[in-house]
């Protein structure tokens, strides 16, 4: 079962947080340490609505989290988040929040965990991946796929190195380089069937990308023998004021910010996006 939860006090009010620290991981993507004073402690796979005010408000996952910090990995795609990348240590971010749901990590103990990451979407599970970096005898086997566009889309190197060490790790790139050689080239769903397909029965898995990144990826893995039920997909594209007010996010009936972002392949399958 997919665990939620909701902090209901003052859900729509903002609060400021102190910038602590600040990692360039691309181009277009900065990773920000906020000291997490007044704000709830989130869980793996949850969001906060972030914002500058006269400026705007967006929905970020959570990429990494301990007792009093947490991470925010934030890309430069619009007038919100370029003004956020102008930002320095010391400076200020407002955040509501935590919403949505969250992975179960607690009903992965004794499982063999496959997680499948397509670019940015690494940010959501990042958190969860470094969880069982250090709890790693909580699982039976653990394994990543993780696919970038090139090489200079790279997210999380510096936890990249530590993964690789640790676990099975293959990473992926749509477009190799002579910095890439003798490392694998090509989409995620060509690597799906070099996962330890032994015990299938014992196979959780977790998709976050794209839409047809976690379509295609996720039907490789039904046609391996998973169950539909025993795959999880995060679905964060359309969400907007995180409280399921706007309308912005509604497949259906369902308010992916509030119902979601998390939710077993056997029922996002059937979403029209």
């Amino acid at each position: 079962m997919i665990n939620q939860t909701y902090d209901a006090n003052n859900i729509f009010i903002p609060v400021p947080h102190k910038i602590m620290d600040i990692i360039t991981e691309t181009e277009i993507d900065k990773t920000y340490r906020l000291n997490l004073n007044v704000a709830g402690l989130p869980s793996y796979g949850q969001f906060y609505e972030v914002s500058l005010p006269k400026i705007g408000e967006a929905p970020i996952s959570v990429s990494d989290f301990e007792k009093d910090w947490i991470d925010l990995t934030i890309r430069k795609i619009g007038t919100l988040t370029n003004c956020i990348h102008s930002l320095k240590i010391g400076d200020v971010l407002y955040l509501r929040g935590p919403y949505g749901n969250f992975f179960p990590v607690d009903s992965f103990a004794g499982k063999h965990l496959v997680i499948a990451a397509g670019g940015c979407g690494l940010a959501p599970v990042r958190s969860v991946i470094n969880y069982f970096y250090r709890n790693l005898e909580k699982l039976a086997k653990f394994e990543l796929l993780m696919g970038f566009k090139t090489i200079n889309d790279l997210l999380f190197k510096y936890d990249i190195d530590r993964w690789e060490k640790k676990f099975k790790s293959i990473i992926t790139l749509d477009h190799g380089c002579d910095l890439w050689a003798d490392r694998p080239v090509g989409l995620i769903t060509d690597y799906v069937g070099q996962v330890d397909f032994s015990d299938k029965e014992n196979i959780c898995v977790i998709i976050v990308g794209p839409p047809v990144m976690i379509k295609f990826t996720a039907d490789k893995f039904v046609a391996a023998g998973i169950k539909k039920e025993n795959i999880i997909v995060s679905m964060e594209r359309r969400m907007s004021c995180g409280v399921g007010k706007c309308g912005h996010c509604k497949i259906d009936s369902t308010y992916i910010c509030c119902d979601g972002p998390v939710f077993t392949y056997e029922r996002a399958e059937r979403f029209i996006d």
